[in-house]
C-alpha cells in the first residue's frame, strides 16, 4: 500500500466525470488499498478516486456511528463503547432510491482543505454498486452516512460540494472538523 497525492481544487480531474470500472485486477485492488490508506492518513471519512487522479468510479467510504445511550442511561453516566468504523468500497455507486426530504448538513472535503460549506443532502439513500470484488452491492444509508456517500458519488461525477453549499465559509485556525460530512 501507499499514500497518494490528494488533488485539490482547482486541478481539472475534479472536474472530469469519472469511467466505469470494467476489470476487477490487481491494479484496482491496489487502488483501493491505496485509497483505504490515503483516507485513513489525511484523516477523512471517505474518498473518491478523482481526488487521487484516478478517473474512475470507486469510493472508500469509513463510518463509525456514535453510540447511543441505552433506554434509561442518562447523559454523563457510564457509555457503552463506540462502535468500531465499518468500511465500505464501492465500485461504480450509483443511488438507486433517496428519500423526499433533505436535511442541512456541514460538508469540508480533502480536496478543498480550509473550507466548509452547508449543504442540503436526501436524509436517506439507496447505494448500489459492486463491493471490491465485483460481488453486487447495496446499502439504505440514513443520516450523516447518506450524505457520505452523496459527497462521494458527487466527486465521481465532477461536481464537488462547494457546487451544493448554500453558504461556504473558511475554517478558522485550529477549528476541529467534528461536524463534517463527506470527505
Amino acid at each position: 500500500m501507499a499514500l497518494r497525492e490528494i488533488l485539490t481544487t482547482p486541478h481539472p480531474a475534479l472536474r472530469t466525470k469519472a469511467r466505469a470500472v470494467r476489470h476487477f485486477d490487481q491494479q484496482l485492488q491496489q487502488l483501493i488499498d491505496d485509497m483505504i490508506e490515503t483516507m485513513r492518513a489525511a484523516p477523512g471519512v471517505g474518498l473518491a478516486a478523482p481526488q487521487v487522479g484516478v478517473g474512475r468510479r470507486v469510493i472508500v467510504v469509513e463510518y463509525s456511528e456514535e453510540s447511543d445511550l441505552p433506554e434509561g442511561q442518562e447523559e454523563g453516566a457510564a457509555e457503552s463503547p463506540p462502535k468500531p468504523p465499518k468500511l465500505y468500497v464501492v465500485i461504480n455507486p450509483e443511488i438507486t432510491r433517496h428519500s423526499r426530504g433533505t436535511e442541512l448538513g456541514n460538508e469540508g472535503c480533502l480536496s478543498i482543505p480550509g473550507y466548509y460549506g452547508e449543504v442540503e443532502r436526501y436524509e436517506w439513500a439507496v447505494v448500489k454498486g459492486l463491493n471490491r470484488r465485483g460481488q453486487p452491492f447495496r446499502l439504505k444509508a440514513r443520516g450523516w452516512l447518506a450524505s457520505i456517500f452523496q459527497h462521494e458519488i458527487d466527486h465521481l461525477n465532477g461536481v464537488l460540494f462547494i457546487d451544493r453549499a448554500t453558504q461556504v465559509w473558511r475554517a478558522e485556525e485550529g477549528e476541529a472538523m467534528e461536524a463534517m460530512a463527506g470527505d
